[in-house]
């Protein structure tokens, strides 16, 4: 559905995003992954047409990008931007009508995503009354009433509670069932192994790694022990010490370790005293973050070897 080749976008003679090539299939949700800076939100705006790549191509729905194509994406900006003294209700169907729906069509889908997000009460407020949440949920709205293709998402679940970004996450894994493709854009990468197909890391402009997630985990093998119990946990320090894992994250009852130099899950084990009980044991494929975290490694180590050749 969406293909990027070899762009690139400068601004003031800083490279935001340099020679990105990725490739969106149909029906999928595809996570562009990054740390904040990394040249996500540049990439999104190359893609709906708010600037223009320097270089390299942009096709959607197998055709180069064209202001007629671009009408058929909704678009989800990081920054929101709601006219304040509008009413909720009245803001969506004009929303609609600039995409081209009827108005009469345009207040029946309001209406039913105001009730779908249970804010149906809130229709005849002006948006300033409505809390920041609240405000996400109707801008959220807002780009889906068109029934667009493609649904790009900038950090959707920013300034959402919990209870609201579970509801947000139910949405867009029901427009995903009803065939949309959407393409979301965030820098916590917790929530895309819950619902992304395929994704793209990037850093520093550029593409770090790519591929369905399902592969790009397993790739990288079973090496993280999770743990958690009770009482004791010297034997983390131990573990450490003896250069058989390192600590990825600690809590006064849980622990995440990667395993080093070959250790196996046993080793760690053998380590556990009697003062200490344990409810969980799990050796595990690396989270997203992991291998982020170690790609990201490996290209800083790659870009200093180069630079010293």
């Amino acid at each position: 559905m969406l293909k990027l080749n070899s762009v690139s976008k400068v601004y003031d003679g800083k490279v935001a995003v340099r020679n990105l090539s990725l490739f969106v299939g149909r029906g999928e949700i595809y996570g562009m992954l990054g740390p904040n800076g990394a040249g996500k939100t540049s990439t999104i705006r190359m893609i709906c047409g708010i600037t223009l790549p320097d270089s390299g191509t942009i096709e959607f729905l197998g055709e180069p990008m064209r202001s007629e194509l671009q009408a058929k994406i909704g678009y989800l900006p990081e920054e929101r931007g709601l006219y304040k003294k509008m009413k909720v209700g009245e803001l969506l169907v004009y929303f609609a009508q600039l995409k081209g729906v009827p108005r009469a069509e345009a207040k029946r889908r309001a209406t039913e995503w105001l009730k779908r997000f249970e804010i149906e009460s809130w229709a005849e407020k002006k948006v300033e009354e409505l809390s920041k949440g609240m405000q996400q949920k109707v801008q959220f709205i807002s780009v889906t009433l068109h029934e667009p293709e493609l649904l790009i998402l900038d950090e959707p679940f920013s300034g959402l509670d919990p209870i609201n970004s579970e509801l947000v996450m139910d949405v867009i894994l029901e427009l995903k069932n009803a065939g949309k493709t959407i393409l979301f854009s965030t820098h916590r990468m917790e929530q895309v192994e819950k619902i992304c197909d395929s994704i793209c890391l990037i850093n520093n402009g550029e593409k770090v790694l790519d591929g369905n997630v399902r592969d790009v985990k397993r790739s990288y093998g079973k090496n993280m022990l999770h743990v958690e119990f009770d009482g004791s946990d010297k034997f983390i320090d131990v573990a450490v010490s003896l250069g058989k894992a390192e600590v990825r994250d600690r809590q006064p009852k849980y622990a995440e370790l990667k395993l080093l130099g070959g250790a196996k899950p046993k080793e760690i084990l053998a380590l556990i005293g009697d003062e200490t009980e344990i409810t969980r044991f799990e050796l595990a494929e690396p989270s997203l973050k992991e291998i982020f975290i170690l790609r990201v490694g490996e290209t800083s180590q790659g870009t200093k070897s180069g630079a010293s050749a």
